[in-house]
């Protein structure tokens, strides 16, 4: 699998650039100046680091996506699944949910997302 981990601050600027790619990078320093308090200078250099990850391309000051934030929180996911919870989806359901109680929309939406993807052949 490939290392698609963000740290806190990557995550951070990565959101912002969701949201607005494809943006000048003029542009993104104003945006996380306002949404995040950060300087020109913290933005450039997490920027960078994004870039020689391979999340993100800065072409002639033109940001743009190369790695979707679905991939990102699907392999996050599974990252924590897999660490925490041995890989078990029920463990990790059951530790989330905690003593909290479903609504009815919520236990059918559920039910919904399990039976969508649920192996047809009940294989493992």
């Amino acid at each position: 699998m490939e290392e698609l981990l963000l740290c806190e601050s990557e995550y951070r600027l990565m959101d912002v650039i969701w949201n607005h790619a494809p943006i000048e990078s003029g542009k993104l320093v104003g945006i996380c100046e306002r949404e995040l308090s950060w300087k020109k200078s913290t933005m450039y250099t997490i920027l960078r680091k994004l870039t020689a990850k391979g999340m993100i391309r800065n072409d002639d000051s033109v940001v743009s996506v190369l790695v979707s934030r679905d991939r990102v929180q699907r392999f996050e996911s599974e990252r924590i699944v897999k660490k925490t919870f041995g890989g078990s989806l029920p463990s990790f359901i059951t530790a989330f949910l905690g003593d909290r109680s479903l609504s009815s929309s919520e236990a059918d939406e559920l039910v919904e997302l399990i039976d969508r993807f649920r192996n047809e052949n009940g294989e493992e």
